[in-house]
């Protein structure tokens, strides 16, 4: 990866890349403290549109590459992709919540994992090592460090716990588009790849399995499970390089 591919956004940017993520922060916050037991995953994505139409933004998924939904609702054993249906949440399911918007023809992108109700304590405990595997890759994203020591670094929390991270889907770089150069693993060793720069706008987003890493993708081409049927957790966050270390956007 050639560190010129990735693009630096001018000032101007940025500040519409940190009201999209505002925006977004709010429409996450108020889907995941919505929901119940008894709600279809169709009921949630229903909900993510209304929220949408509200704050007068565009859904960046539904459409894309033929993706049917605004949110990707992914639960339990769904690890990303999961598309809104019929299914109907109980309580002690997680439900992954990825959802992108755009907001004057910019991009941004989140996901959360929530319980309904009470979990088992080892499914809670991936929810709190997903999360925090998120914030220390993040804590690693500032000028003159290089893009893998945030992979390492989320690689090295999950594992040091037990858990095990997803290979075959990544965080990506966004602004002008949903998916920009570079992308950003959740694994690997630290000091390689192109030097992080000020301006620099990226999405991490651990996936993390309580079981193996392997993935598969179900029959209708979108939903990707966990091989061996075990939960899996995501968690993503947009963020800006800045000389003193990163900047959440979409928090």
């Amino acid at each position: 990866m050639k560190t010129n591919r990735i693009r630096i956004k001018s000032s101007q940017e940025i500040d519409i890349l940190k009201k999209a993520g505002k925006i977004l922060s709010l429409i996450i916050k108020q889907v995941g403290s919505s929901l119940t037991a008894g709600m279809t995953t169709k009921d949630i994505d229903e909900k993510v549109e209304s929220l949408i139409q509200q704050y007068g933004v565009k859904p960046a998924f539904k459409g894309y590459r033929g993706f049917p939904a605004c949110a990707c609702i992914s639960v339990n054993e769904a690890v990303v992709h999961g598309i809104p249906n019929q299914r109907i949440i109980r309580k002690g399911d997680i439900i992954s919540i990825d959802i992108g918007i755009i907001y004057e023809d910019y991009y941004s992108d989140s996901a959360v994992t929530v319980g309904v109700g009470p979990v088992n304590p080892e499914t809670q405990r991936l929810l709190e090592v997903t999360e925090v595997a998120l914030y220390k890759g993040i804590e690693k994203a500032c000028a003159s460090r290089h893009l893998s020591d945030i992979s390492h670094a989320v690689q090295s929390y999950v594992e040091l716990h037990g858990f095990s991270v997803v290979r075959d889907f990544v965080g990506h770089g966004i602004g002008r588009q949903l998916h920009e150069d570079p992308e950003i693993p959740n694994y690997g060793q630290a000091h390689q790849g192109p030097v992080l720069k000020e301006g620099m706008v990226l999405a991490i987003e651990p996936m993390v399995n309580m079981g193996v890493h392997r993935t598969r993708v179900l029959n209708d081409g979108w939903t990707v499970v966990t091989e061996d049927g075990k939960p899996s957790a995501h968690f993503e966050h947009c963020i800006l390089i800045t000389s003193n270390g990163a900047e959440i956007l979409t928090r």
